[in-house]
């Protein structure tokens, strides 16, 4: 941005040569007609600039959920220790994605979730039922944004076990407070549930990557979105038909999942 304002800034007009003027007509008779052209020229180019820059802009501003970052570290870890929650995984080609309302709340959560997750089971089946969520909805969106690290925060800023964007909370409320996360976090996945009409598998996307993907198609979601899809697709879907192991949740601890695992581990003294 700085580089493409200051391009038009040095902008020297004398430098130009006059025949080039004359043919976008802004060399007149008229000193005043002449003044009032380049005026109208100049003003252009700066709205044309601003809706460059505006568009240039919208996938950030638009573009992250609740979830906005997979990239996540303890609060006081150094920077240059960063656990890879999400990876390049070959990116799936999905073009019907089915909608399928979440379960009815109540329950417990899969075996098959990680310790750090199975340790949170008691809050997770109540933020469920106070959000009317599937249990195992909410433990698959924990698994993948923190693997149960209350301390986890991302590069993007995202904190907590839900990985929630600090603009999600009031400015007194403690963003590492497990009920506060999950409040917020949960709040912004029913805002999504209702944006999609029930679809979770839309909703896990919108969680990641905001209304920018729960409103479009997967072919134009980013590719961590894409990914995001796919990994909580799957395991969501082996924790919902009761399967006893998820080949899902192994690939993603595979895929770079486990080093955040260790962390939130050795957070939780377990």
């Amino acid at each position: 941005m700085t580089d493409y304002l200051d391009s038009y800034d040095s902008f020297d007009s004398s430098s130009v040569d006059q025949r080039d003027y004359h043919s976008f007509g802004l060399v007149t008779a008229d000193p005043v007609r002449q003044v009032q052209i380049r005026m109208v020229f100049i003003f252009a180019v700066a709205a044309m600039i601003a809706v460059a820059l505006s568009l240039l802009a919208l996938p950030v501003q638009i573009g992250t959920g609740a979830g906005a970052a997979i990239y996540s570290e303890a609060v006081d870890a150094p920077a240059s220790d960063i656990q890879v929650f999400e990876t390049n995984s070959p990116l799936v080609t999905e073009t019907n994605i089915v909608a399928v309302a979440p379960a009815a709340a109540g329950g417990g959560i899969a075996d098959f979730f990680t310790p750090e997750v199975q340790y949170w089971e008691p809050q997770i089946v109540q933020w469920a039922s106070q959000h009317s969520l599937d249990p195992n909805a909410v433990a698959t969106i924990m698994q993948i944004e923190s693997c149960g690290d209350p301390r986890a925060v991302s590069v993007a800023g995202a904190r907590g076990l839900f990985q929630v964007m600090p603009f999600h909370f009031s400015s007194s409320e403690d963003m590492l407070d497990p009920d506060t996360n999950a409040r917020r976090g949960l709040d912004f996945l029913n805002e999504q549930l209702r944006y999609t009409g029930g679809d979770i598998f839309l909703s896990f996307a919108g969680y990641n990557g905001g209304y920018a993907a729960s409103g479009g198609s997967y072919d134009n979601w980013a590719n961590e979105t894409q990914r995001y899809y796919q990994w909580a697709k799957g395991i969501y879907e082996d924790a919902s038909s009761g399967a006893a192991s998820s080949e899902t949740l192994n690939a993603w601890l595979d895929a770079g999942g486990r080093p955040g695992c260790a962390r939130a581990a050795g957070n939780l003294g377990i």
